[in-house]
């Protein structure tokens, strides 16, 4: 029997194992679909979108939370042969305008929260549909699928969807500012489907919840188009911070996080510990954990624990962790993933002293997503695994990886130059990251050519963007260097433009127009606060410049700094200024640590 290779056809052939069993829930179950109810939605909304107009090559655009209304209407988008893709919410309407208009979507299915911004984009929109509220000129989901007509011919219309058409676009920050559309055929996406479940099994009724934006790759593939393929349940997660409520509910079988996610795991677990008030509880636990410490630390030192040390471990986890991991929710997982960003090695090592390994992988959206995995008992500490089977690699003369197979994404949508550049004639596509690979064929990541900040919650950002677009609120700022990667938030140092320093100390009456003289004014430091914030108004949340601090020095172009062009030598300013740096990222407000002023209209 021949696999699906379009979404449409991998869903319907889904649904129809157990129409009975649910699909999609919300945390405690109150809400939720069975496959059948799933499938009958599916068919009213495609209906109603192709009264629209909505046909194959359209794109329809997203934007919510979480949320179990999200699936059937996406679903069924696709199930016109449309293009649906979603945004992040925090995109500021400036951001929305640059999206749109790239994939010149003429729908967009929100929440009532959104449709103000989405009409401030400057796009113009012929149907917004509200899902949660009914808001003047746009549509609810009722009055969607009441747009459908009896002569629709719904199954013609899914099954002329092919392998070649564009199942969706993720929009990926690049060095020089706007995103770029990657689009992803129904192929690459039922190859990454089908190749990903030959190394890490994916099966009907498998637990998963839902947590990160739609909008991130990652939870496209691993909850969305898994889920067609596969028929995973999947749990919604609306608000990060009922994570830990969801796991518990729902006690995942397949999961993964981005590094921050399981560092917070990590911390909440060592806090309970602490808390912990009954003397006997406290005793057990600190000695649970300090023999998952050893197993940890065997791991991580690449060496098996010995028998006597063993045997302990397996004590400790009948007295103590088995339990432990069922508290946190994680006591059923097939397997768990750790992606989007490096994960230090001790949050690793934590985890599978506690009983739960987790499998690094390495990808990127020019390539589908997940590039490289190995299941969590051949997964080797450091590494992103092995190529998913199918793909070939070759490694450029200045270490950059490069990969060619059915994963390797069309395009860059609107953008042939941009294209060309990624990927070469011969269907090679460079990833701009530098990767090894050694004799058994696992990877590792080495470093990235390109300059991407990936921050600890795996979200990409663009630098120069930032601080463009930072700059261009004040001219008191000469150059600005964004701080962020792998860290919770944006930080920024900030160096006093030169030219200026004398005019602006003229002008105020300051008879020491000195750079660190002027990195100490108060005056100077609320003209950069208030430049900072602007300049955050025009940047979506995740993106924001958090605190800052005002270098009391001018960078001299060819210096340590600076080249002769003006280029930011970014790996030694973080050497040089390692020491501020952290003090950025202090408990409280370090001196001469300072944050933007509110700004005037969030994003």
């Amino acid at each position: 029997m021949n696999q699906p290779n379009t979404s449409p056809a991998a869903f319907q052939a889904t649904a129809a194992k157990d129409p009975a069993a649910v699909a999609v829930r919300s945390i405690g179950g109150g809400q939720s679909l069975t496959w059948g109810e799933y499938a009958a939605q599916v068919r009213e909304v495609a209906a109603g979108l192709a009264a629209l107009g909505v046909g194959r090559g359209d794109t329809v655009a997203f934007m919510m939370s979480n949320r179990v209304e999200f699936y059937p209407l996406e679903v069924g988008a696709q199930h016109t042969g449309a293009t649906s893709f979603s945004v992040y919410n925090t995109l500021s309407a400036e951001q929305l305008h640059y999206v749109f208009a790239n994939a010149g979507n003429q729908v967009v299915i929100c929440e009532a929260q959104y449709v103000e911004k989405i009409r401030a984009c400057g796009v113009a929109m012929r149907t917004i549909v509200c899902i949660d509220a009914a808001v003047q000129g746009t549509l609810t989901v009722a009055q969607l699928k009441q747009l459908g007509r009896s002569d629709f011919d719904f199954d013609a219309t899914w099954q002329a969807v092919t392998g070649e058409d564009i199942v969706t676009l993720c929009y990926t920050s690049g060095t020089t500012g706007n995103p770029k559309g990657v689009e992803i055929t129904h192929a690459s996406l039922a190859f990454e489907c089908h190749a990903y479940a030959s190394v890490m099994p994916v099966e009907h009724g498998d637990r998963i919840t839902s947590f990160l934006p739609t909008a991130h790759m990652a939870d496209r593939v691993t909850n969305l188009y898994l889920h067609e393929y596969f028929g995973t349940q999947i749990t919604v997660v609306p608000d990060r911070t009922q994570l830990p409520a969801a796991l518990a509910d729902v006690h995942p079988t397949i999961w993964g996080a981005v590094p921050r996610v399981w560092e917070k795991l990590k911390a909440a677990v060592e806090y309970s510990v602490a808390a912990e008030t009954d003397p006997g509880r406290r005793a057990a636990l600190e000695w649970a954990l300090e023999v998952a410490g050893r197993k940890a630390a065997a791991h991580l030192a690449g060496v098996a624990l010995d028998e006597v040390q063993a045997a302990e471990w397996e004590r400790a986890d009948a007295a103590v962790l088995g339990a432990l991991r069922a508290k946190l929710g994680l006591d059923q997982l097939k397997w768990a993933l750790s992606g989007a960003a490096p994960i230090p090695p001790e949050t690793l090592g934590f985890f599978f002293g506690l009983g739960i390994p987790i499998s690094e992988v390495w990808g990127m959206s020019e390539l589908t997503c997940i590039v490289s995995v190995s299941p969590p008992a051949q997964a080797r500490l450091g590494t992103v695994g092995k190529l998913l089977p199918g793909l070939q690699s070759r490694i450029g003369a200045d270490g950059e990886f490069f990969v060619r197979g059915p994963l390797v994404m069309r395009q860059y949508r609107k953008e042939p130059a941009k294209t060309a550049e990624a990927l070469d004639g011969e269907g090679w596509l460079a990833t701009g990251d530098i990767i090894t690979e050694d004799a058994d064929g696992y990877l590792r990541v080495v470093d990235r050519k390109k300059e991407l900040i990936i921050n600890s919650g795996g979200k990409n950002m663009s630098p120069a963007n930032i601080e463009n677009t930072i700059k261009a609120a004040t001219p008191l700022i000469g150059a600005l260097v964004t701080v962020g990667d792998n860290r919770p938030y944006n930080t920024a140092l900030i160096v006093l433009d030169a030219e200026s320093a004398g005019p602006y100390a003229a002008a105020h009456g300051l008879a020491d127009a000195s750079a660190a003289a002027l990195a100490a004014d108060k005056n100077v430091i609320g003209e950069i606060a208030r430049g900072v914030a602007a300049g955050n108004a025009k940047l979506s949340r995740i993106e924001q410049i958090k605190r800052f601090t005002i270098l009391p020095t001018f960078w001299e172009p060819g210096g340590d700094e600076v080249t002769l062009t003006m280029k930011l030598r970014r790996k030694p300013i973080a050497q040089k200024y390692a020491t501020v740096i952290d003090a950025l990222y202090a408990p409280s407000l370090a001196d001469g640590v300072h944050e933007p002023e509110k700004p005037t209209a969030t994003v």
